[in-house]
């Protein structure tokens, strides 16, 4: 959520009077504040946490969230720039840049390095893909859902690395989203996971229910059919093979058909097979000098609109060190 500062060329922030009355008595804080404003939830969250929320003269916290709105009163909101006019920050000169591996009219395929962000969340943000988008592209301001997520049509972890599709026009951006939203977009990744994987030659077909368990830092985990009975949960499908037996580990290929927060790694894990490096999700720290999750996007696209990129350095160097192992 954009903070109060105005920077030229960026639209003046706003602040707003919220009234009550009888229709909001009840009816929670967030939800109240995202309808009214404009936001998600997560920014309406976000408003409160920096304590820019107060009924009656009383400051709100984050804790507030929930809270059942009074028939009568008034929300001030202090004054911040709504998402949509959220502008992209520019690259630092010193920052790594990613590469564009493939591109076309109004989209553009680039090689995330582990470690950076898809997009900013707060507009003082650098170090992102996007920024480097912005900076390449201008015209991405604006695309999609605009603001900080300006042309974003899907999203990597912060430490997988790989291949992220970018839309720079609007129609791309539609079409895109599309795609993936209709699991019409092949994607590929490569893992280097622990233990020997006693999968079927042809590979196996996973479909699994998973559920958020946690958030910040988040983490899902496998639903039980309670959960899932529930709604609480969402259905995967994913086939995963292994490429190579190597002392330990195994050098592995999964081919999403659908998209959910760590739907990769926390499916691997719920197999007995971990990514390196990921300890988030059991595995052991350090092995083979694995300082990240070794998890890598080769390949992501649908018709003419697709990328490809070499695993990094730093996978490759645990791929040999544990071809280099005599440790079963």
């Amino acid at each position: 959520m954009g903070e109060a500062s105005h920077e030229p060329g960026q639209p003046a922030p706003s602040a707003r009077i919220l009234k009550l009355s009888p229709a909001s008595a009840g009816v929670r804080l967030d939800l109240f504040l995202a309808a009214q404003l404009g936001l998600s939830r997560g920014q309406a969250r976000r408003l409160l946490e920096r304590g820019a929320v107060s009924l009656d003269a009383r400051c709100l916290a984050l804790g507030d969230k929930g809270m059942s709105l009074p028939a009568l009163g008034q929300l001030s909101v202090q004054a911040f720039v709504a998402p949509a006019d959220q502008r992209i920050p520019v690259p630092e000169e010193n920052e790594t840049r990613p590469s564009v591996v493939a591109q076309g009219p109004g989209w553009l395929a680039l090689d995330k390095p582990s470690g950076m962000p898809v997009h900013p969340l707060r507009q003082d943000e650098t170090g992102t893909l996007l920024g480097h988008v912005a900076a390449l592209r201008p015209e991405v301001h604006g695309v999609g859902e605009g603001g900080l997520r300006s042309g974003v049509v899907h999203r990597l972890d912060v430490d997988t690395s790989g291949v992220v599709l970018v839309a720079t026009e609007s129609h791309q951006w539609a079409r895109i989203r599309g795609a993936f939203h209709a699991h019409r977009v092949a994607k590929r990744y490569r893992a280097l996971v622990e233990g020997k994987v006693d999968w079927p030659a042809e590979g196996l077909a996973l479909r699994l229910s998973l559920r958020v368990a946690q958030h910040k830092p988040a983490r899902v985990r496998l639903a039980s059919p309670e959960e899932s009975a529930r709604g609480l949960s969402r259905e995967i499908e994913q086939t995963v093979r292994c490429v190579e037996a190597l002392p330990g580990a195994s050098l592995v290929e999964i081919e999403p058909r659908t998209g959910f927060l760590h739907q990769i790694r926390a499916s691997l894990a719920h197999l007995g097979h971990p990514v390196l490096g990921d300890v988030r999700y059991g595995a052991a720290a350090g092995m083979a000098g694995a300082r990240r999750h070794m998890l890598h996007a080769a390949e992501v696209g649908f018709e003419e609109v697709a990328g490809a990129a070499p695993e990094p350095d730093d996978f490759r160097a645990v791929l040999q060190r544990l071809r280099d192992s005599n440790v079963d």
